[in-house]
């Protein structure tokens, strides 16, 4: 009898020495265990939630420790103690910066209280950024943009007309106006604005066109037109545009009896025309002969490079004989042997467009 009511005085004991203890130690309680961030955009980066405490204990309250389930989430906690009755708070970070889609993370808490271990948890939704797709305009002229400053036409049959275009875009945030300076030798050849004053996200067109009635020239022509924006003129590189075009005659119309008196072109595949001394012009000739009946005209004459200067000749009666006329200039040639290409356009409908290896040697 003595001895069991030993063992329960000792249980008595024991449990209000417990109760005694716990109510000595310090109790974590938060005002919400979890957050809900609800949808957030992708582009809005690091976003925050902020856990709110209280110690409610009787001793001093410690977080140990306060970690996340992935290193996308930081948590931040105060390292001091939390005295008996006082409130503070974790804040925990989430980077929603590349990762679109749900958001459920776990952040764990230690420390001394009575309930040494708790759990935090947010979660949500990241809205993907919206990806602004690349521009198909990406030569910047100005505060405009374009594809492409260069226009080219291609083939035109010499007595009629083509035309292109040339997209500009407004990228800006502001309106812009938009004109076309061209020069007094080409100003014959159409051309137009569509948008004088573009809005933002507006796409105009330059509209060029070629008449060939209106030049004399055959083979390839090209002329320049300059952007004037917001009135600014400006002649360099950044605001040219250059369209281009190939005059053909066209002889499509011939009929046999035309073809059997068509002229025929005769000339060298490849003349020599000697040596000049370095720095000095070399005059030359290309000898040119009619072996058909109507009279050979030669149309054009023209080089690539711009040290040869080029002449034509009159029109070559049937069986006689002409010469193209050449100046090649060597200033800033090294000695050496050179050679280029001279073409000759002509009216002869099969051999229109004759080439002629020019040879020569500088000393």
């Amino acid at each position: 009898m003595i001895s069991e009511m030993k063992k329960i005085l000792s249980t008595l004991c024991m449990t209000l020495i417990a109760v005694v203890m716990m109510g000595q130690q310090p109790v974590l309680t938060f005002e919400k265990l979890e957050h809900d961030f609800g949808e957030v955009r992708e582009e809005d980066g690091r976003v925050s939630a902020v856990f709110t405490f209280k110690n409610e204990g009787m001793a001093p309250l410690i977080l140990n420790n306060v970690t996340a389930s992935c290193g996308c989430t930081v948590p931040s906690w105060p390292r001091e103690p939390i005295e008996p009755g006082q409130t503070s708070s974790i804040t925990v970070t989430y980077n929603a910066n590349g990762r679109p889609g749900k958001i459920d993370k776990k952040i764990t808490v230690r420390s001394n209280a009575s309930e040494p271990v708790q759990y935090l948890h947010i979660f949500g939704t990241v809205k993907a950024k919206q990806v602004k797709p690349a521009s198909k305009y990406n030569i910047a002229v100005g505060d405009l943009r374009m594809k492409s400053k260069t226009l080219d036409l291609g083939a035109i049959k010499k007595g009629e007309m083509m035309s292109g275009e040339l997209e500009y875009s407004n990228e800006t945030q502001a309106a812009h106006t938009v004109e076309l300076a061209i020069s007094a030798a080409d100003a014959g050849f159409i051309h137009q604005i569509t948008l004088p004053t573009i809005q933002p996200n507006e796409v105009g067109k330059c509209i060029f066109a070629i008449d060939t009635k209106k030049t004399k020239l055959y083979g390839p022509v090209e002329f320049n037109a300059y952007l004037v924006i917001d009135g600014k003129r400006l002649i360099e590189n950044t605001y040219k545009l250059t369209v281009k075009a190939d005059i053909v005659e066209d002889f499509s119309q011939l009929t046999l009896g035309d073809k059997q008196s068509a002229p025929i072109i005769e000339v060298p595949a490849e003349v020599n025309v000697g040596s000049v001394a370095a720095g000095k012009v070399l005059k030359a000739v290309i000898p040119v002969k009619n072996i058909g009946f109507n009279p050979l005209e030669i149309r054009r004459v023209y080089c690539s490079d711009p040290m040869i200067t080029t002449k034509g000749c009159r029109a070559i009666r049937s069986g006689k004989r002409g010469a193209v006329a050449l100046d090649i200039r060597t200033e800033g040639l090294q000695p050496g042997k050179y050679s280029r290409q001279i073409i000759l356009v002509n009216n002869d409908y099969e051999h229109a467009r004759q080439k002629v290896t020019v040879k020569w040697t500088v000393e």
